[in-house]
């Protein structure tokens, strides 16, 4: 490819909407233009790119034995009334109406689509197990969409669905997704993690996401510095504590708090530490309020939370109003002490270890220090309702938890029957029998991994790509070639010579002076870059340097080669 030929767009301002660093050298380097909020049009660069990330991922789904489909992106009412998630899936599902006023959305997954098509077209055992997949762009109508192509509203991805007859079969194919999945990370060169997720709203029984590990990741991960063990905050479990509970040495008592609603004032006024606090919340349960404790240094898990009995499968603060009602005070002064009977009192393992506590009053102004379980407070129920944090001891019972931050680029679920029976989708089995089939769902993000991918990879001069997914792998720039037919012909000479060997070579002949188009090289992310100039010729060289170096090499044509050849990473592979 030459420059001169290719639209290339690079600007020098960083975007004043740009909130992290894949947004700004994404625009900067040309690569993505906003149409609307979070829908981006990918130009000719950023599609080179996109490309390169949708090869390696349909190659590895099909080395997995997966079937490629391509399903509509306009889905019908109809389906999703079946498995009830027209209502149920929210504000993120954009619906539309046609001519006849049918409802219709514009699909953010496909699992009523593809379950609908295996009603159909799967009759017998004989054609199972079978996994479909495409790569396709979905749409979600974020509230907030923000931080470029990491959270959009439009956006290109993979979605595998398999479909079995017993769950030992999905449980083979939810392992050889997992390792395809391992091979499509690895192939791109990403420093990536495996835990293990909640279901969310998909649903199923086992789930894990993948995670590219970055500063700038959303989400938080657990994992142990003893052991492969690794889990999403929202789902790791946090252990009880060793010890048993200290016995009571302290008398209730009522204290003074007049302005001291938080944790940390109640504390700092007491001369406590935070884990020495109990902190209540009311939530809204399934037939009243309900009351969740933890320790002062903790916070509550929401999808922890979520998955109680007592709540409605949400965990929903109660309003002050309510709160008022129930126990005389706002929030602020909350505690377990004196709560209504009807008022479960759910208590996290850590807080129900605790003695001589300190909480709330429930009466303005006021905390109570001294307080103990059982004597002054009564739990309904002990259970795991934190967030874990670091140094906690790992779930696996090897060593100690560390937190880090991910970007997810992958989810792989165990979906069970749950569509299947919704939807009517069964087969006949080898007793003739009509059985309900169980499905999987494996889905990557494609176009997110592309912005991941820069925020993992990246200096001040731009983006520093893995070698899979640079746009071409080697850039030649000619120094003043207008004015020196030489360096003009040994430039295209190398570039001819590059590209015969299989080594994507792109040419920069724009007439550009050396410091901005070395700049261009060097954001865009190019993984090599060859200077062809009047003195490196006068001395059979080139300048070579590789992308991330900061000094350059003289090497004759032959090293060169023998240099940019040698790798197979440097090669079109497909």
């Amino acid at each position: 490819m030459r420059l001169s030929r290719f639209h290339l767009a690079t600007v020098k301002e960083t975007p004043s909407d740009a909130e992290i660093v894949s947004h700004r050298l994404m625009l900067r380097a040309g690569m993505i233009r906003k149409l609307a909020a979070g829908i981006f049009t990918w130009t000719p660069l950023g599609l080179r790119v996109l490309r390169k990330v949708e090869v390696v991922v349909r190659e590895e789904m099909q080395r997995a034995g997966a079937i490629e489909l391509l399903m509509p992106s306009v889905q019908p009412r109809e389906l999703w009334d079946e498995t009830g998630r027209w209502q149920k899936f929210g504000g993120q599902l954009l619906k539309l109406k046609d001519r006849k006023e049918q409802e219709y959305c514009y699909g953010p997954t496909h699992e009523e689509v593809i379950t609908d098509f295996a009603r159909h077209e799967l009759k017998s055992y004989r054609q199972l197990p079978v996994t479909f997949f495409q790569i396709q762009t979905k749409f979600r109508d974020e509230i907030r969409p923000r931080f470029g192509v990491m959270r959009a509203r439009e956006f290109l991805m993979k979605d595998a669905y398999s479909f079995h007859l017993t769950a030992d079969c999905l449980a083979r194919e939810y392992r050889n997704m997992f390792d395809a999945y391992t091979r499509v990370f690895t192939r791109l060169g990403l420093r990536f993690r495996a835990v293990q997720a909640d279901t969310g709203a998909i649903g199923g029984n086992a789930s894990h996401e993948f995670h590219v590990l970055a500063d700038s990741g959303e989400d938080a991960i657990a994992f142990s510095d003893a052991s492969d063990f690794a889990a999403n905050v929202e789902l790791a479990e946090a252990l009880a504590p060793a010890a048993p509970r200290p016995a009571p040495a302290a008398a209730l008592t009522r204290v003074a708090t007049p302005t001291q609603k938080t944790i940390a004032e109640a504390a700092g006024l007491l001369g406590v530490a935070p884990a020495q606090c109990v902190k209540t919340l009311l939530v809204r349960g399934r037939d009243g309020l309900v009351a969740l404790c933890v320790r002062g240094d903790h916070e509550i898990n929401e999808i922890k939370a979520a998955k109680l009995d007592e709540l409605p499968g949400e965990s929903v603060l109660a309003s002050e109003a309510e709160i008022v009602a129930a126990t005389g005070t706002r929030p602020g002064f909350l505690g377990p002490v004196g709560l209504a009977g009807n008022i479960p009192v759910i208590v996290d393992r850590s807080a129900a270890a605790l003695a001589d506590f300190v909480c709330g009053g429930n009466a303005e102004g006021t905390h109570y220090t001294g307080a103990n379980w059982d004597r002054d407070a009564r739990i309904t129920r002990i259970v795991d309702l934190r967030k874990v944090v670091a140094g906690d001891p790992s779930p696996d019972g090897c060593g100690t938890l560390a937190i880090a931050r991910g970007i997810e680029v992958g989810h792989v679920f165990q979906l069970g029957r749950s569509y299947a029976q919704a939807m009517g989708a069964a087969v006949l089995d080898e007793t003739g029998q009509t059985q309900v089939m169980t499905m999987g769902c494996y889905g990557i993000g494609v176009s997110r991994i592309v912005a991941a991918a820069i925020e993992q990879n990246h200096d001040a001069a731009g983006i520093l790509w893995p070698p899979a997914m640079a746009p071409w792998h080697v850039a030649v720039c000619p120094i003043n070639p207008k004015s020196d037919p030489a360096v003009t012909a040994a430039a295209e000479s190398l570039y001819a010579d590059l590209n015969a060997r299989g080594i994507e070579t792109v040419l920069d002949d724009r007439g550009l002076r050396p410091g901005s188009m070395f700049a261009d090289i060097e954001l865009i992310g190019i993984p090599h870059r060859i200077v062809v100039s009047e003195r490196g010729l006068a001395a059979g060289t080139f300048e070579y340097r590789a992308r991330g170096e900061s000094e350059n090499r003289a090497l004759g044509r032959d090293a060169l080669l023998a240099l940019i050849g040698g790798g197979n990473n440097m090669s079109i592979q497909g």
